[in-house]
């Protein structure tokens, strides 16, 4: 993600047609996939749609396609590693405001 040029929103259709903008905080590679971490635009902290949205990158006919993750015991890992991972650069941030 470029800081330079400001944040990177994407819009994605679900299979109804509606149209959701999301956020894009971080890329992840976990057991050897990569996904991307977003959250929703638009929408406050205590609406029940808003939190983390994990996508998968899968590639089909040499098209990069964005998937929603089913299982949910990947969903799960996915995101108990990205929590990890941000934890960690916020402790190494805080080291070194010291």
């Amino acid at each position: 993600m470029s800081e330079d040029y400001g944040n990177d929103i994407i819009t994605i259709s679900d299979e109804e047609g509606n149209e959701f903008e999301l956020e894009l905080l971080d890329d992840i590679e976990f057991s050897g996939e990569e996904y991307k971490v977003f959250l929703p635009v638009g929408i406050g902290e205590e609406d029940p749609d808003y939190g983390f949205v994990i996508l998968k990158i899968m590639e089909e006919d040499g098209e990069v396609l964005f998937g929603s993750v089913d299982d949910d015991d990947e969903l799960n890992a996915v995101y108990e590693f990205y929590m990890e991972k941000l934890f960690l650069e916020e402790g190494e941030a805080e080291e070194t405001e010291e």
